[in-house]
């Protein structure tokens, strides 16, 4: 089967729109001191902090050494602390701290701006439904990882 035009290729589309949109959000919390990246994991932590390194690269779905390096210098921002989880203080979790809290409310609005702006003239239906759909296309290139390459 012959690949059709680039602007019907799906992956294509994906990255477009998405590049897109963190090019134009990354330069609009440059000045706050923040990287999209950033913003990735105070997101995360602002809907579940406490979270161990390895949950937060699946959900900012950011590679764990670049994760790490990433941690170090929001640590040394003070916008993050690691501590050790009792009982099992081997086990390190992230957590958010009053200037990562402050850093987060003053991104927030921006955030959903771009959500806004991204979404115009989709009712809520179809902006949910296209939702759904990217968390599915997400699941199913998740599970490729799984399978043998053809």
């Amino acid at each position: 089967m012959a690949m059709g035009p680039l602007d019907a290729y799906l992956p294509y589309l994906l990255n477009r729109a998405g590049a897109r949109i963190a090019t134009a959000f990354a330069a609009e919390v440059r000045p706050l001191g923040a990287t999209l990246q950033m913003w990735r994991v105070l997101a995360a932590l602002r809907d579940h902090d406490g979270q161990r390194m390895g949950d937060l690269s699946g959900t900012t779905s950011i590679e764990v050494s670049t994760l790490t390096r990433l941690v170090d210098g929001m640590e040394a921002k003070g916008l993050v602390a690691r501590r050790r989880a009792a009982p099992d203080t081997r086990v390190v979790t992230l957590q958010v701290t009053p200037a990562g809290r402050r850093l987060t409310r003053r991104i927030l609005p921006k955030a959903e701006r771009y959500e806004r702006v991204a979404l115009k003239g989709f009712d809520a239906r179809d902006a949910e439904a296209l939702k759904t759909a990217l968390r599915r296309l997400y699941a199913n290139m998740d599970a490729l990882k799984n399978l043998p390459a053809e």
